[in-house]
This record gives structure tokens, C-alpha cells and sequence, in this order.
């Protein structure tokens, strides 16, 4: 049949079993056809004569002497930390089926109708991960890029990362692949159009492991066809089942005209002959086979110019890509089930070195056991610390070593003693081990500043743009020992602005009573509603004063969270408004059966206890500086600050001014660099 200018097939509800729900195909969808020509006359002109191109290339060729064409690929995990974020085994298995269905190799093959068993063919196409990325940089063939447009899955997100055209084959994998199971643009529509060119895949549609199936794992062979110039068996649109489909016709003389298949149905005759059910250019449940017609179709696209497929191929390609040299060690690279664990928890490591592991031998410094030449071997830790992990491998000839110095933190149970308060006033930074932030995407995350304060002179703050507009980033504590608690109030200082009317950013807090293996939401304050405070600015938001601060209690913990290794988490949640500011964060736990004011931090004291106007605090120091005193309230509220300039090491007595201070129980607190104290005390 004539080739329609512009085709852009989308794909694929085909081979879903009955539970299964199809996703629709975008053959010639109106929006993203227009995205790229606009109706310019003179891209429709230049987009027609690179159809007209690849198909006078197609009319004249001959394949001559068969060979085995090798295509260098390279897969794009596009996600936001969801199941999108498909693991290398899922990659590697989808590389496996789509080899094998271009090659012959597919176990199902001999099952295909006799009719059609002699038209088989090996397409003789094999396709490998690239070892070199376009900087000769060493490459296993997966990128992987935190974005939520993931969940659009159009040309912004392939503008995010891909790799040249000419050398590579790019397959992006997302959550939503603009609504399709995948989709791509054949040879002559994206000539002119170098930045869409490739397969966007939806992740369910990705090999058969994993967030893949049995049933969708042929989803990529079916792009893949597209991709060298095959259409649909039944022709250029999208509609199969259609009686008009008969006048149509793929460009293939050995498939048979057909209205097409959403079912298997072998015996099928919709066009006056047995159809070719079983094709994976067709949408049925059962393909297992390409044609000869279709093997000199898309190796005729394969040596065409027509955007630059004939480039994929050559020699120089294959050894710029690396995918024609015998496999070796490159890198050595491993990851972790989780970096920050309680004490007596366990993590488990993955060797993710590339392209060839033959031995290796990793160190755990403070793990049991201490080393382990396991592919992933899971290892305790049984006491607090930052730890590091090294990995040696090798494969049969020189090794080569990553070390990670800092790599696991392994927090305290019990935990830090409450009542607690943090004012970030001596907290030197945020990657632990007071507070951790998780910043998924790499921009903008809560820092410590000095810019604005609610008390003392530091907070922590986001910058906040419209560009971090659906990105969310996370402040997470460590432990803190709650097992004595008669009740659990935490409190915190906020500050928010919106840029325009319509913001509606969020801050979520969350708790955990299992050291953060599992959160529960407790409180959530909306832009909208009661997280501004600074109402709406555009420029960058600074608050001026007490005043354009919020004040929040969370008092919804249950005795479920009365336990040793306790943790909160703030997570924000981008909407494009201003910069947020967090200060003065209190956690209070009153103990069970505490009736005297005695002595809880060593080296700290009120005296007298209980006291009426005046008091003295008795503290020593183990460092020269300059302390931080604070008296707060049992809620964890800071009520006043007491002065006390630089002091030397040793023993020292500060006065405390009680007299605004109403009768009832009081809490002193102690900040120094690496350290907090605190004492209980009465005022009559």
C-alpha cells in the first residue's frame, strides 16, 4: 500500500491474556503529529520525500549475500522511584526475547500453521546493549533518570537523555508511554526529526520478569518492526477488525491481506485467505513469527540513509559502541537494599559491576560477616556507625576496586533521648547523622541556612522553583527512643509562600515505630490551605519576622510509636510555590514514673530543683565554646534562650530567670557541636 506521511505507530494491546486490559495504540495521533510539523508546508514536504525515499530503496533492493546485522541499544529507565524503575535483569530478558524473535531462536516457532511454516524467517538481526556510551565512557546499556514525566512518557521526556540516532538504538521505559503500551516513528516519518527518534515502552510491556508478563513480552519485537519499516499486517492504521482493511495492504506480497486479530483465532479467513494470525506485526495473542517479505523490508530500512539507519551497522559503529569486542570488566558498581539502617538490621548488597564478573571479593567494614565473595550477599550490622563498603572484582585479569567510604549509616537503639529539640543551630550538615535528606531528583533540596530563622539563627530551607513544580524531596531523622513514653508530641516552626494564587505545595510529616521501614502520615498542611504564611511572592521568600511563621502540634501518635528506635520524616511536595523553612522541631516523650528533677545528661544540672525565681544550671564543658542553653516547655517549645558567650573546658554555673515562668515542670537543654543534654526541672 502507499505509505502515510507521518506514521507514528503506537503500540501495543496486543498479546494480553483475557484479564489483562489493552492499552490503546497512536497511529497518526492528531496531538503528537502536530507537535512536530505545526503544518509547516515545508516540513510535510521534506517528511513526504524521505517516505518516498525509503520506499524507492525498499522497490529496488536485494539482499545478496545474507549476514547477521548488529544494532547497538540503549535502554533509558525514566522514573520517580516507582515500579517504572525496572530492574537490569527486566532489561536484559526483554534483550533475550527480542534476539531470540529476530533470530529464529523463539522456542514457539515450529507451533506456527503449517500453511505459513515454510515463510519463517531469521531477520538475522541481533541487537546488544552498548559497552560504550557517546563519550567512550564504559556502559552497560542502562541509564536511569529520576523525572515525573515518566508519567507523560512524550518528546519532554525523550528530551531528557538520548543517546545519537546514528549510533544507537534508544528505548525509553516509563510509566506511561503517552497512553500506549510503546510506540514509535518509522524510518520516513522521523527522518527530519533526529530527537524522536527511538521506542518509548510502557514498563508492563517490558520482557517477562519483573513489572513485565509472558503475555505483553513480545510488545518490543512488534516496536522494534515499526521502528525498520514494518506496519501493522493489515496496513497503516490502527484499527484492526475493520472490513476496509482488506483494500489495504503492509507492503508485504507473503502476508496476506487481513482485517487483523485481537484474538487467535488460526483459521481466521477475514480477506478470502487463511490470514497470517500468528505474525507479530499483527495484534493477536499469539505471534511467534516474521516473514521473509518482512525480513528484506526491514533490512532494506536497515542499510537505507533514511534517518540514518545504514550508520547503526558499520564496523566503526560496533567499535565506538563497544558491542563488537569479546566482554570484559569496565566498571565496578554496587548497590544496596538500603544505605541507612538501625543497629542489628541487615542489608543486602547486589554486585552490579559491567560487562564481565568472573570473581570478586567484597569488604564490610563493621558488617557480619566482614567479607563475602557472594554475588549479593546480606550483611548485619550490630552496632551504630558510618561504614564502608568495598567491592574488588575481576574477570580473570587485572581486578579493580570500588571503595565506599561512608556508605552505610547505621543508627542507635535506643535512640537519642527524649525530649528533643532541634533548632539546627549545631548541626553541621544534613547527609546524617542527626538528619538525612532523600533528594531523588538532584536539584533543589532542604538545606541548612542562616538566611531566617524562627529562633537562633539557623533553619532549614528548600529553594522552591517552578521548574520543581510535582518533585518532592524528603527530610528524614534519626532514631529517637520512645519506649518510656506516656505520649508522643511532636511540634514544629514553618514558613511557606506561594508565587501565585493557584500554588498548592504540601508538606507531609511522617512517623515511624520501626526505624523507617515502613511511614505513617500524620499531618499534612497544603499551600492552599495552612502551609502559607508569607502569602504570595514572587521573588525569592524570605520571611521577616516571627510573624510570617506557622506554628503545628501532632499529637495523632499512638502508643505503637512508644518504642526505641522512633524516626519522623518531612517529605514536599512541589507545586511551583516559594521557598519552605522548617525550625525548631520538638519531640516530646515524658518517662514513665519520673518524679524527681534529677540529673539526665551528664554534666548538666538545675539547682535548686524544684526552684521559684531564680535557678542555676551547673554544666561542664568538655570543649572550649559556645554552648546553646534553651528552657523549654514539655510540649518540646522553646520559651527563651539563655545567654552564655564563649566558655573555656571545665565546670561552670549560669543563672537562670524564672521568674516569667509560670509553676509547673521545665525542660533545660544543652547544644553543642556534636551533642545535645538536657535536665528536668520545677519551678514552685
Amino acid at each position: 500500500m502507499r505509505k502515510t506521511i507521518l506514521t507514528l505507530i503506537g503500540c501495543l494491546p496486543m498479546l494480553l491474556n483475557a484479564q489483562e486490559s489493552n492499552l490503546p495504540c497512536r497511529v497518526n495521533d492528531p496531538e503528537i503529529l502536530q507537535a512536530l510539523h505545526h503544518d509547516d508546508p515545508v516540513l510535510l514536504s521534506d517528511m513526504a520525500a524521505a517516505e518516498a525515499e525509503l520506499e524507492a530503496w525498499t522497490a529496488q533492493f536485494s539482499e545478496g549475500t545474507r549476514s547477521t546485522y548488529v544494532v547497538p541499544v540503549v535502554f533509558h529507565i525514566i522514573h520517580n522511584n516507582g515500579d517504572e524503575n525496572i530492574s537490569n535483569e527486566q532489561v536484559f530478558d526483554a534483550m533475550r526475547i527480542l534476539n531470540e524473535d529476530f533470530n529464529k531462536q523463539n522456542p514457539d516457532w515450529p507451533n506456527v500453521r503449517p500453511e505459513f511454516l515454510s515463510l519463517v524467517a531469521n531477520i538475522d538481526i541481533e541487537f546488544r546493549l552498548a559497552r560504550k556510551d557517546p563519550n567512550g565512557n564504559c556502559t552497560n546499556g542502562i541509564t536511569r533518570t529520576v523525572s515525573t514525566l515518566t508519567y507523560t512518557g512524550e518528546s519532554d521526556m525523550k528530551a531528557l537523555i538520548q543517546w545519537p540516532r546514528n549510533k544507537y538504538l534508544n528505548v525509553w521505559v516509563c510509566a506511561n508511554a503517552a497512553g500506549a503500551g510503546g510506540y514509535t516513528l518509522t524510518p520516513g516519518s522521523v527522518a527530519i526529526f533526529s530527537g524522536e527518534d527511538g521506542i518509548v515502552m510502557n514498563q508492563s510491556y517490558v520482557g517477562s520478569i519483573g513489572t513485565g508478563s509472558v503475555s505483553r513480552s513480545r510488545a518490543l519485537t512488534h516496536e522494534v518492526g515499526h521502528w525498520i519499516n514494518l506496519e501493522h499486517t493489515w496496513g497503516g492504521s490502527n484499527t484492526p477488525g475493520v472490513a476496509s482493511n482488506c483494500s489495504t495492504d503492509d507492503g508485504v506480497s507473503d502476508t496476506p491481506n487481513t482485517i487483523g486479530w485481537t484474538v487467535c483465532t488460526l483459521s481466521g479467513t477475514t480477506c478470502s485467505s487463511l490470514d497470517n494470525v500468528e505474525n507479530y506485526m499483527d495484534y493477536s495473542y499469539c505471534s511467534k513469527m516474521f516473514t521473509t517479505g518482512q525480513r528484506t523490508r526491514m533490512i532494506a530500512a536497515l542499510t537505507s540513509t533514511v534517518a540514518q539507519r545504514n550508520q547503526l551497522t558499520t564496523t566503526n559503529n560496533l567499535t565506538a559502541t563497544g558491542v563488537n569486542q569479546p566482554l570484559a570488566l569496565c566498571a565496578v558498581v554496587f548497590n544496596a537494599s538500603n544505605r541507612v539502617i538501625c543497629a542489628g538490621g541487615s542489608v543486602t548488597f547486589e554486585d552490579a559491576s559491567y560487562n564481565l564478573v568472573t570473581s570478586r571479593n567484597w569488604s564490610f567494614s563493621g558488617g557480619n560477616p566482614s567479607a563475602s565473595t557472594d554475588a549479593s550477599p546480606t550483611i548485619t550490622y550490630p552496632n551504630a556507625g558510618v561504614f564502608a563498603v568495598s567491592l574488588t572484582a575481576s574477570d580473570g585479569g587485572p581486578s579493580q576496586t570500588n571503595n565506599q567510604v561512608a556508605y552505610i549509616t547505621v543508627l542507635p537503639v535506643p535512640g537519642a533521648n527524649a525530649p528533643f529539640v532541634e533548632g539546627f543551630e549545631t548541626v553541621a550538615g544534613l547527609s546524617g547523622p542527626e538528619w538525612f535528606t532523600v533528594n531523588t531528583n538532584a536539584d533543589n533540596t532542604f538545606g541548612i541556612n542562616s538566611v531566617a530563622s524562627y529562633s537562633g539563627s539557623k533553619s532549614v530551607r528548600i529553594v522552591n522553583t517552578a521548574a520543581m513544580s510535582g518533585r518532592t524531596d524528603e527530610l528524614v531523622s534519626t532514631t529517637y527512643d520512645m519506649s518510656a513514653a506516656t505520649g508522643i508530641v511532636v511540634t514544629f516552626r514553618y514558613a511557606f509562600a506561594k508565587r501565585t494564587n493557584a500554588d498548592d505545595d504540601a508538606l507531609r510529616f511522617y512517623i515511624s515505630n520501626n526505624c523507617g521501614d515502613t511511614w505513617s502520615l500524620r499531618k499534612i498542611l497544603r499551600g492552599s490551605t495552612n502551609l502559607t504564611t508569607g502569602g504570595v511572592v514572587t521573588s525569592s521568600f524570605i520571611p521577616n519576622g516571627p510573624s510570617q511563621w506557622g506554628y503545628t502540634e501532632v499529637t495523632n501518635i499512638s502508643s505503637t510509636s512508644h518504642v526505641p528506635n522512633f524516626r519522623v520524616k518531612f517529605e514536599f511536595e512541589s507545586n511551583g510555590g516559594n521557598n519552605l523553612y522548617l525550625d525548631d522541631i520538638n519531640i516530646n516523650g515524658a518517662p514513665v514514673g519520673v518524679n524527681e528533677m534529677a540529673l539526665e545528661g551528664d554534666g548538666l544540672i538545675v539547682i535548686p530543683n524544684p526552684a521559684t525565681d531564680q535557678a542555676t544550671v551547673q554544666l561542664v564543658m568538655e570543649q572550649a565554646g559556645r554552648p546553646r542553653l534553651d528552657v523549654l516547655d514539655l510540649t518540646g517549645r522553646a520559651l527563651f534562650n539563655i545567654p552564655t558567650g564563649v566558655l573555656p573546658v571545665g565546670s561552670h554555673r549560669i543563672a537562670i530567670p524564672l521568674i516569667a515562668l509560670a509553676a509547673g515542670q521545665y525542660i533545660l537543654r544543652m547544644q553543642q557541636v556534636g551533642s545535645t543534654r538536657v535536665a528536668r526541672f520545677m519551678v514552685q
